[in-house]
């Protein structure tokens, strides 16, 4: 009787191994998935929010007219022409003014912001 009860314990314990293999070997290409849509949804945010940043420097710019830089992920290297210079880091709640998402950036004199990615 004991020997019947450890074989379905064991047939159970078998059971339960191959759903959860099943299970992992859906789940596990949807998660890298969704990590890789999420890195390429904070890299089009970042973009976003450094162009806004760039657009409000420049109207507060007297000149309207950046030093161009590039490619560059330290934003306190992003300045105006004016006298003294207008300094993007100050328009961005960047820790440090530096970018965290491995991205690099290239800044025209008319504010045209390009993205490289890692």
């Amino acid at each position: 009787m004991q020997n019947r009860q450890g074989i379905g314990y064991f047939l159970e314990a078998l059971v339960v191994v191959a759903m959860l293999s099943s299970l992992s070997a859906v789940a596990i290409p949807n998660i890298g998935k969704l990590v890789n849509e999420g890195k390429i949804e904070s890299y089009d945010s970042e973009l976003h929010n450094i162009q806004t940043a760039v657009v409000e420097m420049l109207s507060d710019s007297l000149n309207g007219a950046l030093k161009p830089v590039g490619p560059t992920a330290d934003m306190s290297q992003v300045q105006t022409n004016d006298t003294p210079s207008l300094v993007l880091t100050d328009y961005l709640s960047l820790n440090g003014g530096w970018i965290k998402s491995g991205c690099m950036y290239t800044f025209t004199a008319n504010g045209t912001v390009t993205q490289t990615s890692p």
